[in-house]
């Protein structure tokens, strides 16, 4: 898709016409292929292929953060955890030890965490079982952790209305100002016992 400009723009125009018709939000390209200097051709708000770390991935290269950040209009929403391909046909790991300790670590810095699976991995007894126990797990723990469940596009609407926000003196203290405000909490990074902590206003 990105080796050629010329038939890139052919392709991004097709892309464009899809995110058009069925009124899309977001797009993720075939194997997470990518290149972010050619995103303005793009027409869609949001885009889901690039990872934070893909050393096991058939494009190498990450973005090496957990939140979502912008591309020129773009929010890009890194996929951050491992895809179960690598997990179960390169690390050859039916268990979920890897996804939390990734999720612990994630959860630790308030990122997004962000998933791909694939039906045809999967289909298969032993894949699905352990995609039922990650569904379970998932649930339990937003449950457990008040975690924040959005679909993509909730996410795109949010990250926009926070790029809008601003911090202003309110007497002795501080308040947000901007679309979707009332939404948004003041944290207070402090250091405790040599790590970076927030405290919530």
């Amino acid at each position: 898709m990105y080796e050629e400009k010329e038939e890139f723009l052919r392709r991004a125009k097709r892309i464009n016409g899809y995110v058009h018709r069925f009124n899309s939000h977001g797009f993720r390209a075939g194997a997470m292929y990518r290149n972010p200097d050619w995103y303005e051709a793009f027409e869609f708000s949001y885009d889901m292929s690039m990872p934070s770390v893909a050393h096991l991935e058939p494009k190498r290269g990450g973005c090496c953060t957990v939140m979502p950040f912008f591309i020129g209009n773009i929010l890009e929403l890194p996929l951050t955890m491992t895809q179960d391909y690598s997990l179960f046909h390169i690390l050859k790991d039916y268990s979920l030890d890897l996804w939390k300790t990734q999720l612990d670590l994630i959860r630790q810095e308030n990122g997004l965490i962000s998933f791909i699976t694939h039906p045809d991995y999967l289909i298969a007894h032993r894949g699905r079982k352990l995609y039922e126990s990650l569904l379970i797990y998932l649930q339990e723990l937003i449950a457990r952790q008040k975690i924040w469940a959005p679909l993509p596009r909730d996410v795109d609407r949010w990250w926009r209305d926070r790029s809008q926000m601003e911090l202003v003196p309110c007497g002795n203290a501080w308040k947000i100002n901007g679309p979707g405000s009332e939404r948004a909490r003041i944290a207070y990074a402090v250091l405790e016992n040599g790590h970076l902590k927030y405290e919530m206003n």
